[in-house]
């Protein structure tokens, strides 16, 4: 067992994605599969199950997971601070993400840092859902969360970055497409994809509160742990979801988005740590993050 294949196992198992996290490696997608088989058989075990439409953790898999996590982090860290002390700069801030929604602002975060402060290490927690990111801000497990508000939680602070509008989301050949913008209670009757129930989503959560104002709950027939996975179940067929508009990069044959008709009904996105954080580098990252994502 070497480094890489922990790696890309790490990887796969953050992107749900073999496509993704090859990219994310910047190495070709047989390799890595290659990586992931050979890591398999040396323990003997499925880490992953895949199918055409899908890759999950399995239950070994998610056991796996974060002991993997644990000694990167600590190999990296101690990479790091033999590097750091050569500059006379050290620092270690985790962040935590969703994913799609943080498409655009993420990166202009993470290069600003890198190119301000070479010597501060970024520990990136991807699918990381809003809800969670705020819980792990609060107590101690991440220094800097990409949270939507309301924030609320006592000792903890918030800046705004960013303004989303909630969309639907649709099969190209629906009759729905047609419209211009889509009524929210003309969407009563459809299946619906989203993220699981209570695990952290507070675009599950807008987009359940705005079809009970209209008066209906979504039927969700199918859910999905990311907006790639639920907006290509969207393009299938198998139903309509509401999303936010920082995922409209995503593009998909068979998929179209609409704007829901009615007063706009948004949602600001925001980057939250504890005030009493006594890190420096994590001083240091939210001066960049002023000039690098300033609030709109």
């Amino acid at each position: 067992m070497e480094l890489r294949h922990l790696t890309a196992f790490t990887a796969v198992a953050e992107e749900l994605h073999f496509g993704r996290a090859a990219k994310r490696l910047q190495m070709a997608q047989p390799p890595l599969s290659q990586q992931i088989r050979q890591l398999e058989k040396e323990l003997g075990v499925q880490l992953f199950e895949r199918n055409t439409r899908s890759v999950r953790l399995t239950s070994a898999g998610e056991s796996f997971l974060e002991p993997v996590r644990t000694v990167l982090d600590d190999l990296d860290t101690a990479v790091r601070a033999a590097k750091a002390a050569g500059r006379g700069e050290y620092g270690r801030v985790t962040i935590g993400f969703a994913g799609a929604s943080s498409h655009e602002t993420l990166p202009l975060l993470t290069r600003a840092v890198r190119a301000a402060h070479p010597g501060i290490e970024l520990a990136m927690k991807g699918q990381t859902y809003a809800n969670v990111a705020l819980s792990r801000v609060a107590d101690g497990s991440l220094d800097l969360g990409f949270v939507r508000l309301p924030v609320t939680q006592p000792g903890v602070a918030h800046r705004v970055i960013d303004e989303e509008e909630l969309l639907c989301a649709l099969p190209s050949d629906h009759p729905l497409a047609r419209l211009e913008a889509v009524p929210i209670g003309v969407l009563a009757d459809e299946p619906f994809v989203s993220f699981p129930a209570n695990a952290g989503s507070t675009v599950r959560d807008v987009m359940v509160q705005a079809c009970e104002a209209t008066g209906f709950n979504p039927r969700v027939v199918q859910e999905a742990p990311d907006s790639y996975t639920i907006l290509a179940l969207v393009a299938a067929g198998v139903g309509v979801t509401l999303t936010v508009s920082s995922v409209r990069h995503i593009q998909q044959n068979g998929l179209v988005y609409r704007p829901l008709a009615g007063p706009p009904i948004r949602r600001q996105a925001a980057l939250a740590w504890r005030t009493d954080n006594p890190s420096a580098a994590l001083r240091a990252v939210l001066a960049v993050a002023e000039e690098a994502l300033p609030t709109p």
